[in-house]
């Protein structure tokens, strides 16, 4: 696979202008003028950038990290370094929009550098894009044109503290446009959290948690379609509880039941569950219950 450690190689590559800062670019369309077309197709590939663009993909399929986007609005599509990108000459893109790119270290030593680790939406698979309102999309586009402005202005040394100021505040405004898109798509945050205990109890009944072990989020996700930071954060914003949480309870509720069975040792009841060592699950029960596995035991046969 093909790695690009520049800007300037992985624009190269892609067939696009060179860009004015050796770490960083902004394109954006006017009425006249859309944004120049990236090459036609190309195998997987990763870079050392960060990329937020506005795109509207006409027809074909964008293949990011394992999931395959097929839309015809316009989104925000946020892609982190080192992450799987690819495209097939099927692909049509609408060129409108904006394309900012920037390599890690254009952010080094500065307070974004930090911050922009807590944005899980650069975790998002594709097909979990940030769908804009026309007020939205006017607002980004406003944000990337003050960007592109001082871009291609004469280079001092308060440019890039006022390029990234802009960048700042298209990043928490994603933030919130993204916190309305949970709440606006609360039925499919429901059926997550429905399809995610459908699959811990096909894992329990068919005897995988004993065989393999519990699974882990990323493993959970992968079933479910979905990329793990997407699914923890709508469950969290619908439930108020992690994806890890929800499968913390999901044991412990079980564990319950089964520790109603005589026959059932403590050590059979971690197994079935597939903790790897009792102690971890009478820990993880104590920490949820406030009692041991053997206390509950006791307090309900003594009801």
């Amino acid at each position: 696979m093909e790695h690009f450690k520049t800007l300037s190689a992985y624009f190269e590559y892609m067939q696009l202008p060179r860009p004015e800062h050796p770490m960083f670019s902004v394109l954006c369309a006017t009425e006249e003028n859309y944004l120049p077309c990236p090459r036609e197709s190309s195998p997987p590939i990763t870079n050392d950038c960060y990329s937020i663009s506005l795109k509207k993909i006409v027809k074909g399929n964008l293949s990011y990290g394992r999931t395959k986007f097929d839309f015809t609005n316009g989104a925000l599509i946020f892609i982190a370094p080192r992450q799987v990108l690819q495209w097939d000459s099927s692909v049509v893109f609408e060129q409108k929009g904006f394309s900012i790119n920037f390599h890690e270290d254009f952010i080094k030593g500065t307070p974004l550098a930090g911050q922009i680790k807590k944005y899980g939406f650069f975790s998002y698979s594709v097909n979990e894009a940030l769908h804009l309102s026309p007020k939205e999309e006017q607002l980004m586009e406003s944000i990337a044109q003050q960007i592109e402005i001082e871009y291609f202005n004469n280079q001092d040394s308060f440019s890039k503290d006022i390029i990234i100021s802009h960048l700042v505040t298209l990043l928490k405004y994603a933030n919130r446009f993204y916190e309305r898109q949970f709440i606006n798509r609360k039925e499919i945050s429901n059926n997550l959290l429905e399809q995610l205990s459908k699959q811990l109890t096909q894992h329990f009944e068919s005897g995988k948690l004993r065989l393999n072990g519990i699974p882990n989020i990323q493993q959970l996700a992968n079933e479910l379609h979905v990329s793990q930071r997407y699914l923890s954060d709508s469950l969290k914003k619908e439930t108020g509880k992690t994806a890890s949480e929800h499968l913390q309870l999901y044991l412990v509720n079980e564990a319950k039941n089964i520790l109603l069975k005589p026959n059932k040792s403590i050590s059979d009841v971690a197994y079935d569950l597939g903790f790897e060592y009792p102690q971890y699950f009478s820990r993880l029960f104590k920490k949820k219950e406030g009692m041991s596995p053997s206390e509950y035991r006791e307090q309900y046969n003594s009801n």
